[in-house]
């Protein structure tokens, strides 16, 4: 039995359009049910999420044992790559004690849990102030973190290599193991002290909300359920990541063993620091269109790539003021990310001349017929529908280079 801690979050986004009662917990628990594991979801629960996730636990086959409260917290997304509006209840909901022989634990916004155990996974999960696992007194015999880079940073209060990071990480926590995920170039395992690293994987698509939930629980089941070490159980969460982010399902222990996913793959200058630069093609001349160029702009960056954009280095401008800057800046770029709903002249142009140099381009497309993208489709561009896969097929792209 695999007790899960944290929160149980209203989770509501605009577009893609979404709106469950969810969160880290409430996901972690519906993982390790998928996988066939035997787990026990403690959380807190208002009157809107508490029928709802009595229903999960009793259709996915998990416990629950839920604290009442007069509301619980939500996150409101523009799309899954933007900042969320916070909804913070008026009340701060309870501290959650907990005492088992295994546990997988997820930070809390405005709460914390202590819990006492003999094998545990902590996940911060806290995108404000991650906390310490030993800061509310918690204690475990064997501990294992999975982090992300930002909240390794924050809980150790400085940037450093991600090896020297875990090992300072595990004396800190006292842990065992200290998993740090890397985005495309997968995950480090430190595993008392010695470093392995596991691959991301490639998928079509990217349904991002819950994804480090799924890598959590995933690792969680195998580690401590399964037996397996630490190595084996990030490589299974990292592919049940990715058959997640690819089909928006869980995955059982059946569809994930048939599941063989492609390695993502980084190049050395990629891996040794180097980053893209990005030639960011679309219309800008409505604030719609405005809006969508600065927000891909905005995640791009966000995620360690240099952007160039016509709109906001060049600007409008006769064909003799911006033609020549906005050419050569495509020559100057490792890869273009083409924003194409529309069919803008100027995009499509920019396009064609980026494959005529050899330039990569991610076309990113939601409304136009397939027809119309024959060329971009025949000339090895990469097509995607969405948002948010589009920002992360750049990022793939650009790592291989």
């Amino acid at each position: 039995m695999i007790e899960v801690v944290g929160g149980v979050y209203r989770e509501l986004c605009m577009h893609p359009r979404w709106d469950r009662f969810l969160g880290s917990a409430g996901r972690g628990a519906s993982v390790i049910a998928a996988l066939g594991g035997e787990t026990q979801l403690h959380c807190c629960l208002c009157d809107l999420s508490g029928p709802i996730i009595e229903g999960a636990a009793a259709l996915e086959g998990f416990e629950l044992r839920a604290t009442a409260v007069a509301d619980v917290a939500g996150f409101h997304y523009t799309h899954w790559l933007s900042r969320p509006v916070i909804h913070r209840p008026p009340t701060p909901p309870p501290t959650l004690l907990v005492e088992a022989e295994r546990v997988l634990q997820f930070g809390m916004l405005e709460t914390q849990a202590t819990v006492h155990a003999k094998q545990v996974v902590y996940d911060p999960q806290n995108v404000e102030h991650p906390e310490s696992f030993r800061a509310s007194g918690s204690t475990a015999e064997r501990l294992a973190l999975v982090i992300n880079r930002h909240e390794a940073t924050a809980l150790l209060g400085r940037a450093d290599t991600p090896e020297r990071m875990a090992e300072a990480l595990a004396q800190q926590e006292q842990a065992e193991v200290v998993v740090i995920k890397r985005g495309p170039l997968g995950a480090l395992v430190w595993d008392q002290g010695r470093v392995h690293h596991v691959p991301a994987y490639d998928t079509l698509g990217v349904w991002k909300i819950g994804s480090g939930d799924v890598f959590a629980a995933t690792f969680a089941h195998a580690w401590m359920a399964l037996g397996l070490d630490a190595v084996g159980a990030a490589d299974q969460a990292s592919r049940a990541t990715a058959y997640y982010c690819e089909n928006r399902i869980f995955a059982t222990a059946p569809t994930l063993a048939k599941f063989s996913p492609v390695a993502l793959k980084a190049s050395d200058r990629f891996r040794d620091g180097w980053r893209p630069t990005v030639y960011l093609a679309g219309p800008f001349f409505t604030l719609a269109q405005l809006w969508v160029v600065t927000q891909a702009r905005e995640a791009l960056q966000q995620m360690g790539l240099k952007v160039f954009s016509p709109y906001h280095d060049v600007g409008h401008g006769s064909a003799e003021d911006v033609v020549d800057k906005d050419l050569q800046a495509i020559k100057d770029c490792d890869l273009v990310l083409a924003i194409v709903d529309g069919l803008d002249a100027g995009t499509l142009y920019e396009i064609g001349y980026a494959r005529a140099i050899d330039r990569p381009v991610v076309v990113y497309c939601e409304q136009e017929k397939r027809e119309d993208l024959k060329m971009m489709e025949g000339s090895a561009c990469h097509l995607v529908a969405d948002f948010t896969s589009a920002i992360y097929r750049t990022v793939w792209v650009g790592a291989a280079l």
